[in-house]
């Protein structure tokens, strides 16, 4: 097949992590294999190679297939900035901020991106897998759809359907989806795959016989729950808090519109570190680090945070020695204000930041978008860093004078972060700075641990180990007739 579309019958089914298997399994054995999401609803995103911006699961997906991540794996990115409107990104450009009902309109406009950039891919590559978004079973979407089986129908390709067996229902949502379909739009799922299955297959038989044969269509793969799976996310967060022997913790405030968590991924992962994820409206508990993180509205979760008493809440922290770094719209709130005269991300207004910083930030309608590394200067240590910038604010104040401890590619010291002088505060504006295991190291030795006493942990070396174990675990349970299949000419 020269593509294939995966399409799950709830959110978070599991189509992106079976993508990224595929991907994985193809690449494996040779064949140029590339992902496709023609459009993706999410907060969490990454800087291409050519300078755009794409959904985070794309980018990992890129990743599985040994490529670099490209705007034409994801045409068309929605980022919400309340629950009306979204920021709208074609090509890896914002193109503006659309309501909900502006949007359905725009659809038919947008469809040409994604047919374009589908295009261009199939050109370069043996096969395309394809990821969907939500559930194609949304009857007040199916107008102008883009996104699921009006995307099948427009370029003639077949769908396999994804359900989640873990949260329930498994049969209902297969066969309730289908009932939903039209006919033409049946007759293209060429088979189920049943995702995150727990216990005895034999228990589970009698029901895949019946799915077979109420239906006429075979169940391709069940495939296990994979406990500690833990591979970049478009959204979810994942809560809990570690157990056994820490050196560290932290804590994280969950914004409501909060933007590229996946930042914090390497310190939840971390074997010595507890992250904690608390609400805003929860006491904040005691830390050693709090992060402020990404937000795509900051102003309106910066207010969120101040009413919820967060100036008080940080000022004890910090009383007691805490550290707090601030990440992107972390590093906006830190600041004596944020601006936004154009209304990017909401109504138009100023509101005062947390004050720790002296700068302001205005959001300018030009998004800065790229790919950034160089050194990081912290305890008197030189290490490398590399990461990316997705932001629409523009700081400026005699605080940013002090990123010294942030050295560009060229040489040159980085204007747009701030350490403290007392050591407490740090800021800036670039993502994934906890990606490189040097970095991280370092960053942790600033909030507290001690050096000797810290596991060395590689975020890279972490990803390639569960893609490999993700796949092996697709080849193991998914049809190998079917998966022969996919590539093949």
């Amino acid at each position: 097949m020269k593509s294939v579309m995966v399409q799950g019958t709830t959110s978070d089914a599991g189509k992106s992590t079976l993508v990224a298997a595929l991907a994985r399994l193809l690449k494996r054995r040779g064949v140029k294999v590339a992902p496709f999401k023609p459009q993706n609803m999410a907060l969490n995103s990454a800087v291409t190679a050519n300078g755009g911006e794409i959904g985070r699961a794309q980018a990992l997906q890129a990743m599985a297939c040994g490529l670099e991540p490209h705007t034409d794996m994801n045409p068309v990115l929605l980022k919400p900035s309340s629950d009306t409107g979204a920021q709208v990104i074609i090509h890896g450009r914002a193109i503006g901020t659309m309501q909900a009902l502006d949007y359905h309109s725009y659809k038919a406009t947008a469809k040409q991106a994604v047919l374009d950039a589908f295009a261009r891919l199939q050109r370069q590559y043996d096969c395309v897998l394809v990821e969907g978004a939500g559930s194609p079973a949304e009857i007040n979407l199916r107008d102008n759809d883009i996104a699921n089986m009006g995307f099948a129908e427009a370029v003639d390709c077949p769908v396999i359907l994804i359900a989640d067996i873990d949260r329930g229902g498994v049969f209902a949502h297969l066969v309730g989806t289908l009932e939903l379909l039209a006919p033409s739009e049946r007759a293209r799922v060429a088979g189920f795959v049943i995702n995150r299955f727990r216990g005895d297959l034999a228990l589970l038989q009698s029901g895949l016989d019946w799915l077979e044969a109420r239906t006429g269509l075979p169940v391709l793969g069940v495939l296990p729950y994979l406990h500690d799976l833990h591979l970049d996310a478009e959204d979810a967060i994942a809560t809990g808090q570690r157990t056994g022997d820490t050196c560290l913790t932290v804590v994280v405030p969950v914004l409501p519109r909060i933007s590229n968590h996946t930042d914090v991924d390497p310190l939840r992962l971390h074997p010595q570190v507890d992250l904690q994820f608390v609400a805003a409206s929860d006491p904040l508990p005691p830390c050693d680090l709090v992060i402020l993180p990404g937000s795509k509205n900051v102003r309106g979760d910066l207010e969120h945070m101040l009413a919820n008493g967060w100036q008080e809440k940080l000022n004890r922290h910090l009383r007691y020695g805490g550290k707090l770094l601030g990440i992107c719209g972390g590093l906006q709130m830190l600041g004596k204000s944020v601006a936004d005269p154009l209304a990017i991300e909401g109504t138009a207004g100023k509101t005062p930041g947390f004050g720790y910083c002296d700068f302001t930030t205005e959001l300018h309608a030009e998004k800065t978008l790229k790919n950034v590394k160089g050194l990081l200067r912290l305890n008197d240590a030189e290490v490398p860093f590399a990461g990316y910038e997705i932001h629409c604010g523009v700081s400026r104040g005699p605080d940013l004078a002090s990123a010294a401890f942030m050295i560009d590619a060229q040489g040159e010291q980085r204007g747009d972060g701030v350490l403290s002088g007392d050591g407490q505060i740090l800021a800036t504006y670039v993502h994934g700075l906890f990606d490189e295991a040097a970095a991280l190291e370092q960053l942790l030795i600033w909030a507290g641990s001690e050096p000797q006493a810290l596991a060395a942990f590689d975020l890279a070396e972490h990803r390639e180990a569960q893609l490999e174990r993700l796949a092996d675990t697709v080849q193991e349970h998914l049809d190998a007739r079917w998966l022969d299949s996919l590539g093949a000419t």
